[in-house]
């Protein structure tokens, strides 16, 4: 049998994890809309979206979820505003996942969730931005139901839209860009693995996921395949969050910017000409800038 890596060597408790604490913020349902809590029930587990980091961007249900859950299950960028909304009685297990670590990590995770269902838990799985949209999610669910567990999936803003907001970005503009690409720039191996030609002569906004570390790269890649080196691009490092910086500039300054800049914290990357909404107008040869938003 395969060595599964025991999902209790990563996790971290209450106030001693990432984003931890037992401090709820005494807001009760009466207050987000005056719903009652779920009602418990045996083997079921929520997946649900987090947003991407401002905890005002919680959907309702989320809300709803966190303060009746018995075991809140969270990832690295899940923070404390967020977790406050769970119980003071909840649970809170850290299972969060930084590059370079076993893979088979996730497999801890999914059998942590079943184990944890199957004793009558009420199970909140939160993720940060959308479950669905880059948060293996999708793999979670079919885990879940496989071993017979009901899954509710909660949609979360992705940091797409959410980073888009807050940047002044649109990711759409009419007469600018007519649709936009979401891609990761990680890999399985750690490379990213996509159709650069394809990417390169779609003429619209193009927004990289966890590219952070190969934002040159990908900018070599698209340029290589005939996107123009002076395209607008933009790096949004802690989008929605009081810490949140916008960072713009041109395709082929991307990998300069990153570390220029010393961008280190969650960052999305946008490329297209609806950067040059972003505040102010981006020209073409003005050197990159971190923006006050």
């Amino acid at each position: 049998m395969t060595h599964v890596p025991a999902i209790h060597d990563r996790i971290g408790r209450d106030a001693g994890a990432p984003g931890g604490g037992r401090g709820a913020r005494g807001r009760s349902l009466a207050l987000v809309g005056g719903c009652e809590a779920p009602a418990a029930a045996s083997a079921v587990v929520a997946i649900v979206g987090a947003g991407p980091g401002d905890p005002n961007l919680l959907t309702l249900r989320a809300v709803q979820l966190l303060q009746a859950a018995d075991v809140v299950v969270y990832d690295r960028l899940v923070g404390p505003g967020i977790l406050a909304y769970a119980g003071p009685a909840a649970e809170r297990i850290y299972v969060g996942k930084a590059r370079g670590d076993d893979p088979r990590l996730q497999d801890g995770i999914n059998e942590l969730l079943v184990r944890l269902a199957r004793q009558g838990k009420r199970v909140v799985r939160l993720k940060g931005g959308d479950p669905l949209v880059f948060g293996r999610g999708g793999e979670e669910r079919a885990h879940l139901e496989r071993a017979g567990v009901t899954v509710e999936v909660v949609p979360g803003i992705t940091a797409a839209t959410g980073c888009g907001a807050s940047a002044g970005i649109p990711l759409t503009l009419r007469g600018v860009a007519q649709a936009v690409t979401l891609v990761t720039g990680h890999g399985e191996d750690g490379e990213p693995d996509l159709d650069w030609a394809a990417l390169a002569r779609l003429g619209h906004t193009l927004v990289v996921y966890m590219g952070l570390a190969k934002a040159e790269v990908i900018a070599g890649k698209l340029i290589g395949h005939g996107l123009h080196p002076g395209t607008p691009s933009a790096i949004v490092e802690n989008g929605t969050l009081p810490s949140e910086r916008v960072l713009t500039g041109r395709l082929d300054e991307l990998g300069r910017m990153v570390r220029a800049h010393r961008v280190t914290g969650p960052a999305l990357i946008v490329i297209g000409e609806v950067v040059r909404q972003a505040h102010e107008v981006l020209a073409d040869e003005r050197p990159a800038m971190a923006l006050a938003v």
